[in-house]
């Protein structure tokens, strides 16, 4: 259900973690969408998504945050046979 709100984290082992950044490595490398799997929810993350890198620091602790953004689109749910990481 892509219209519902939604917003959580989800630790990943470090092999999930490698294979989920390989597969956007590669995506961003040439210019296509890709299908991925967070929380047991499958998506698809566009082409056109704009990719940024977030530093935190505060508290005793910091943070980087890779995020991937993108504006709602009817093409956005359209079907593909990528695999899913």
């Amino acid at each position: 259900m892509a219209d519902a709100t939604r917003d959580i984290e989800r630790i990943y082992s470090t092999p999930d973690v490698v294979a989920k950044l390989r597969r956007l490595a590669d995506a961003l490398e040439s210019g296509t969408s890709f299908r991925i799997q967070i929380a047991g929810e499958r998506f698809r993350v566009p082409a056109r998504a704009e990719f940024s890198i977030e530093h935190e620091r505060g508290d005793g602790e910091e943070e980087v945050e890779f995020q991937l953004k993108w504006k709602l689109d009817s093409e956005d749910d359209d079907a593909d046979d990528e695999a899913v990481v």
